[in-house]
């Protein structure tokens, strides 16, 4: 089982992210929203986003470098043939990894999309 985030599988054309936004089904929580899109592929894909309100280019990144780790772990619970995207709310700027880790995990318990609920 691979855990690597690999680039094909990441969302990172604005087409692509409006998509998203346009059909998809959001979840939130204090932390994160997320956005679930079907696709006609059998892949799963994902974006990360931090708008500007959250602050300057490193608050940002460090964002979503939460966000994108808090995935990668999890990915492989997964279905695929979905798009993703995770993004990051004012919390997350005085979050740690775990709490991300733990948010990003409860919007996909949420959305009834982890296959196999194991609860970790």
């Amino acid at each position: 089982m691979s855990y690597k985030l690999k680039k094909k599988y990441i969302l990172r054309k604005s087409t692509h992210f409006q998509e998203v936004y346009r059909i998809g089904k959001s979840y939130a929580n204090r932390l994160v929203v997320l956005y679930i899109a079907p696709n006609e592929e059998s892949v799963r894909r994902i974006g990360f986003a931090a708008g500007k309100k959250l602050g300057n280019a490193v608050i940002r990144n460090r964002v979503k470098r939460l966000l994108r780790e808090a995935y990668r772990l999890q990915q492989n619970e997964l279905p695929v043939g979905y798009n993703f995207l995770l993004v990051g709310r004012k919390g997350m700027i005085e979050a740690g990894f775990e709490q991300a880790k733990s948010a990003v995990r409860d919007l996909f318990k949420r959305s009834k999309m982890i296959i196999g609920q194991d609860q970790k």
